[in-house]
């Protein structure tokens, strides 16, 4: 049996962890520690805290996803005491993580690495069927049935699945740097201003072929930004609204209340993306005083 680590000095000089993570969102109140909730960074937390012996031991994250959003490629850094074995660290939490979370790697963070400050942006994406059957029973808990017909068939009849080339002019109209109030759930002090750097919609091929991929990548995103997006483009692609209606909504200084969320449990965090490392401390001083700015 394995001898448990010693309990930690606090005079101990700390090294800073990067963990690449991946989880299914569904059993999980969202990432943040929330009382009496079972959460992703609670659950990760606590077993950094058992194996480590670490009570102080506190994770930053690049993206805190809402409840029922999963993750392939979410990024968070921790500070540990330099003492931590890391792939001892990373074998150990394989075995007592629940099987709804995986830390896939564990490496020693480049200097001035900041999950969360850092990241040059996110990239999500957001599944969905159109096939009248719905979704393979395998697939299901990330990818959302949309059955529904939708007008402009044959003869102003109706025709079956989405339009995703209506849907991809719309996304298109969206790109760019603008307010996103519209979009949002509006967060006591927090802005609605964002660079939403693409926005495709596409058919997938390989596996999922049947399936429909909205891809948004962004410096950053607020509360349900992109749930509501979805939600936007949904309402474009099965006819009720015209590809210009979404970036219409950009004017708005408050939620608009016509745009439906999409389900979160078609949302994935796919990847994170960083700076080289010679030059993440001044990403992270920039996006730092940008916030300041924006705030």
């Amino acid at each position: 049996m394995p001898t448990e680590p010693p309990v930690a000095s606090p005079d101990e000089p700390m090294l800073r962890w990067r963990l690449d993570i991946a989880y299914d969102g569904a059993g999980f109140a969202g990432w943040a520690t929330q009382p009496g909730q079972r959460t992703v960074a609670g659950a990760l937390t606590g077993a950094l805290t058992q194996l480590t012996r670490w009570p102080a031991a506190r994770l930053t994250v690049a993206g805190r996803t809402d409840a029922g959003v999963h993750a392939t490629g979410q990024v968070a850094h921790v500070d540990l005491p330099e003492s931590v074995d890391g792939p001892q660290l990373l074998h150990r939490l394989a075995r007592v993580l629940p099987a709804d979370l995986r830390v896939t790697a564990l490496t020693v963070a480049p200097d001035g690495f900041d999950a969360r400050f850092a990241a040059l942006w996110r990239r999500y994406e957001y599944r969905i069927t159109d096939a009248p059957t719905g979704p393979d029973p395998l697939r299901r808990g990330f990818v959302l049935a949309w059955p529904r017909r939708r007008a402009g068939g044959l003869a102003g009849g109706l025709a079956d699945g989405l339009d995703v080339a209506a849907m991809g002019r719309a996304a298109g109209l969206l790109v760019g740097e603008h307010d996103f109030a519209a979009f949002c759930r509006a967060r006591a002090g927090a802005t609605t201003i964002r660079e939403l750097q693409s926005l495709t919609v596409a058919r997938a091929s390989g596996e999922g072929v049947g399936e429909i991929v909205v891809t948004v990548r962004a410096d950053a995103f607020c509360h349900s930004m992109v749930r509501s997006l979805v939600g936007a483009l949904l309402a474009v692609g099965d006819g009720r609204r015209p590809p210009t209606w979404p970036a219409g909504l950009l004017t708005r200084d408050q939620r608009a209340d016509e745009v439906a969320v999409a389900p979160a449990h078609g949302l994935t965090l796919v990847a994170v993306g960083y700076p080289p490392d010679d030059q993440l401390r001044a990403r992270a001083a920039q996006t730092r005083q940008r916030r300041v700015q924006l705030s």
